[in-house]
């Protein structure tokens, strides 16, 4: 038995300190409602009939525009100053982690689900209980109970890219902005774009700029195609709470279907093409065998200073004529740049053009890869061994102007044939069915410009091929180099850089997607430091098989 005593309670003591345990919690507890002009009953029916009948609505409390899809803005949408700068302060000191793919780049909190914080969670009530029992009254549609909530933060250079936020079961997409003084100067905006009869994305038609307080609304919907533009302000930072609210899922489109850029077999020229035009190291036989083998080994090879010194000079020089016609090309939920029209090219780019088109080129590129580009490339069974026991890489480009000819139509398709000695029905039997083509684009990249990972993307076995021009002090951080990603994942399986005379050849499979990162501000002070040059071109060719 213990020889201490317990001290007897004073009267009414065990009263006394549940009474400052309440106390205590209800100084945790935050209360807050939304604005009370919106719950005003002649209000809300004039913004449900707004809604449904897709009209404009303007009202002090609240913004209504169907154009380009239906949206709303709720200025002063919680009622407490004091609330919201705690709210700030408790959503400032949250983990934040950076989030960056060929999407979006941006720092994103963990889930706001079961955050405890009293402000936090005290929003979250208002949001999810409150106001999305008026926001179901108003869009006329049961929105579900089920909790999607984060906090964004971005700043200098951050952005989202176009998108439609259409996910199964959402429905109704918001954000409150809690911003410093913002003007559209400062980027940032929320952009919504128009759409054509494809549903696909045209244009930015309107810019929503962030202010305090205030929360934006819009349908999700095969036609809700919107972006953040890039913050460019490098003092400010664009804090917001987003997420959206669910309910039943509505049938959406099959995606429209895209023209492939055109594919064409290889083009009549001889092997003279290529030493015109390529650094000699590369027509060397044993240099293409190292090459091929590390190729094979890597699926992947950057061949540098590729074209002659006084070739790519003349390269650079016409690509910064202002005579050259360049078109943007889209839809940006899928990319956006410059592609030059091949009527305007002049002489000496038409040239470099026909140099990867050319046959020679093809039977080089097998020798570098040890792909079957041409069919005097070696068969993949072939003896690894030539006649005196030595390794062969392939055939010496030369020979594909002495022993092959160019493809030429008969009978309604292209044939492989050769000039000399080999029948038509020969060049077949070696090609098989299928005849190695290419693709090709020449294109300007400058600030803004980027291609994205998307649904309706093909996925091929098919060799990459690049070369750059005009990149003089490019830096990663400015964007603008290519990734290739495994299928259905965000790992990073390879990054080629743009770099000046540079040419990069990388092998995918079906299994792998590729993207070319957004461009962003910082690349404007390269401009600043060379005032004529403004961005980077690159020759683009796909070659198959």
């Amino acid at each position: 038995m213990s020889g201490k005593r317990s001290r007897p309670a004073a009267p009414g003591s065990g009263d006394g300190d549940a009474a400052a345990a309440g106390k205590k919690r209800l100084k945790r507890e935050q209360r807050v409602e939304f604005s009370a002009a919106l719950r005003e009953p002649a209000l809300k029916e004039k913004v449900a009939l707004a809604w449904a009948h897709k009209e404009a609505l303007s009202h002090d409390a609240i913004v209504l525009d169907p154009v380009p899809f239906p949206h709303c803005l709720i200025r002063n949408f919680i009622q407490s100053e004091d609330f919201l700068e705690g709210l700030q302060k408790e959503l400032l000191c949250l983990d934040f982690h950076e989030k960056s793919n060929d999407l979006y780049k941006f720092k994103q909190s963990d889930d706001l689900k079961k955050r405890r914080e009293p402000h936090i969670a005290a929003l979250r009530k208002v949001l999810f209980e409150e106001f999305r029992a008026w926001l179901s009254d108003v869009v006329h549609v049961e929105l579900e109970p089920t909790i999607d909530l984060s906090c964004a933060k971005y700043e200098y250079t951050d952005t989202l890219l176009c998108h439609d936020d259409e996910l199964e079961g959402r429905r109704i997409a918001f954000i409150l902005y809690l911003v410093p003084p913002w003007d559209e100067s400062d980027g940032g905006t929320l952009d919504l774009f128009s759409t054509d009869d494809h549903l696909q994305p045209m244009q930015v038609v309107k810019s929503l700029v962030p202010s305090w307080n205030t929360l934006a609304f819009f349908e999700v919907s095969p036609v809700s195609f919107h972006q953040v533009a890039e913050v460019v302000s490098k003092g400010k930072c664009r804090l917001s709470v987003s997420g959206w609210f669910h309910g039943p899922s509505v049938a959406r489109p099959a995606p429209s279907a895209e023209l492939r850029l055109p594919l064409s077999p290889h083009i009549p020229h001889d092997h003279e093409i290529l030493y015109d035009w390529i650094n000699p190291i590369y027509l060397d036989m044993d240099s293409q065998a190292k090459i091929q083998e590390e190729f094979e080994e890597r699926s992947e090879m950057l061949l540098k200073d590729f074209l002659k010194k006084e070739k790519f000079q003349l390269v650079c020089d016409a690509l910064k004529k202002e005579d050259l016609r360049w078109s943007n090309r889209g839809p940006p939920n899928k990319r956006r740049y410059e592609r030059a029209d091949e009527e305007s090219l002049p002489a000496v780019l038409r040239g470099c053009v026909e140099l990867f088109h050319s046959e020679a080129m093809f039977l080089l590129l097998s020798n570098f890869t040890g792909l079957k580009l041409h069919f005097l490339a070696p068969e993949e069974d072939d003896d690894e061994t030539g006649s005196e026991g030595e390794a062969t890489a392939g055939m010496d480009p030369s020979q594909s102007s002495r022993g092959a000819s160019s493809q030429e139509e008969n009978g309604g398709r292209d044939r492989a044939q050769e000039h000399e000695g080999t029948s038509a029905n020969q060049g077949d039997s070696k090609l098989g069915s299928r005849i190695p083509q290419c693709s090709s684009e020449l294109r300007r990249w400058t600030r803004g410009c980027y291609t994205l990972v998307h649904d309706t993307q093909t996925t091929e076995f098919a060799l990459d091929l690049m070369l750059f021009c005009g990149c003089e002090g490019w830096d990663a951080d400015y964007g603008g180099f290519t990734s290739y990603i495994a299928k259905g994942e965000d790992e990073e399986l390879l990054v080629v850089n743009p770099e000046n005379n540079c040419l990069a050849l990388v092998y995918r499979d079906r299994e792998t997607l590729k993207f070319v990162k957004y461009i962003n501000h910082y690349s404007l002070e390269r401009t600043e430091a060379s005032q004529e040059q403004t961005g980077f071109w690159d020759f683009c060719f796909v070659y198959y098989e």
